[in-house]
């Protein structure tokens, strides 16, 4: 394949893939009573059912750099959608709940591998182009999210075949997604094939980068604002609810949370290429955190749309964490180390935020003990953004830890 036909093939492959890594997860919880009722599935079961997504990109994620580095970028890429688009068809033919939940582990490992090694790949082969694709990565990620969050109950209640039918569609977009990996994979085997094999490379260890502060302070900061994310997703509306807001205005309020996502990914990739030092702009998302934090708390009836604009609008700071993993590496394969570090690290933040919200509402009986945990985690998010933020590359780290 010649060059420029490989680049383009990426770009569509990059985009077709980044629309696909979101609504395996994002699908499922408008039609999770009807997932319920036709799998004879219990409520425990059900929330750990939607517990996987964050548990599932943490677990995965740790192993996508041994899997990019045994099948290559391009080829762990078509095994990231290949695994997705087989375990989101196959969900939608079982009726046993282990065997669904063995297929949505399968799903969201693929997407596991996808998210981490989608960054490497742009910036193994669109060094010049880093920004203006992380910014087409980040908006089809926010694309497949809404989108499939629109569409999945309406689906469900009009398409033959209900539920099934509303979560089988994406088995079908994933499968799509990996046509271009296939043909890309393929070409990248055989110029694999020529090329004399590299010795002394860095670990395929996620782990490999704790030598690094930027790659500390990104994991805390990637975290900080998964678990953020999660929250206000999982537990905003409710909050607002409680605070004198009927379910309609509440949930009303709550659906500007997602539609942020698409002007930071448009914005904050090239926000942080042309930015030497964007450590302000850390600070500037912390302050629209705990502002909007204290609105939902102290006036949730006042102001509820701008509260939850201004969680919106500090939710840029998930675009700008993964334009900081390519800003701030240099080699394809320590931003494939650092990628699948702060994933695999974030994640477990998302999976045990929600879950810790809730439980201290359900101890104390309200939301002043939650509120304030949130925030005084804006002081982690702060923190650990302006150190992962300062100039300076994690490859540079590494060797001077190294000697």
């Amino acid at each position: 394949m010649r060059s420029q036909a490989r680049l383009w093939w990426g770009v569509v492959a990059v985009v077709l893939l980044a629309v696909n890594l979101r609504p395996g997860a994002t699908s499922l919880g408008p039609v999770l009573a009807e997932v319920q009722a036709g799998l004879g599935m219990d409520a425990a079961l059900a929330g750990a059912l939607t517990a996987l997504p964050g548990l599932g990109f943490a677990v995965f994620g740790a192993v996508a750099v041994a899997v990019g580095l045994r099948l290559g970028l391009a080829g762990g890429l078509f095994l990231a959608a290949v695994a997705s688009a087989v375990g989101l068809l196959g969900r939608t033919f079982v009726d046993s709940v282990p065997l669904f939940f063995a297929l949505t582990i399968l799903a969201f490992a693929g997407m596991a591998i996808g998210n981490v090694l989608v960054p490497a790949y742009i910036k193994s082969h669109y060094p010049n182009r880093t920004a203006s694709l992380m910014s087409a990565y980040t908006i089809s990620l926010a694309i497949g999210a809404t989108a499939s969050t629109l569409i999945s109950a309406p689906l469900s209640d009009a398409a033959p075949g209900g539920w099934r039918a509303s979560l089988g569609i994406w088995g079908l977009a994933a499968l799509l997604a990996a046509v271009p990996w296939a043909v890309l994979a393929a070409s990248e085997r055989r110029r694999r094939l020529t090329e004399v094999a590299v010795t002394n490379r860095p670990s395929s260890s996620v782990f490999g980068v704790v030598g690094s502060r930027h790659a500390v302070a990104l994991a805390l900061f990637f975290g900080m604002q998964s678990m953020q994310a999660y929250v206000q997703f999982g537990w905003v509306a409710q909050m607002l609810r409680d605070g004198g807001l009927s379910a309609t205005a509440a949930g009303g309020a709550a659906s500007l949370l997602a539609a942020f996502g698409l002007a930071g990914g448009l914005v904050m990739p090239l926000v942080v290429a042309r930015l030497r030092d964007p450590r302000w702009v850390v600070v500037v998302l912390g302050v629209l955190l705990l502002a909007g934090w204290l609105g939902v708390w102290r006036a949730p009836t006042a102001a509820p749309w701008l509260w939850a604009s201004l969680l919106g609008l500090s939710g840029f700071a998930f675009p700008m964490a993964l334009a900081l993993v390519t800003a701030r590496t240099h080699d394809p394969h320590v931003t494939t180390q650092v990628s699948g570090f702060i994933q695999s690290i974030g994640y477990l933040f998302s999976a045990i935020g929600p879950l810790l919200v809730g439980v201290l509402f359900e101890v104390t009986g309200g939301w002043d003990v939650p509120l304030w945990f949130l925030l005084g985690s804006v002081l982690v998010f702060v923190a650990s953004g302006v150190v992962a933020s300062a100039p300076g590359l994690v490859d540079d780290e590494l060797a001077a830890r190294r000697g």
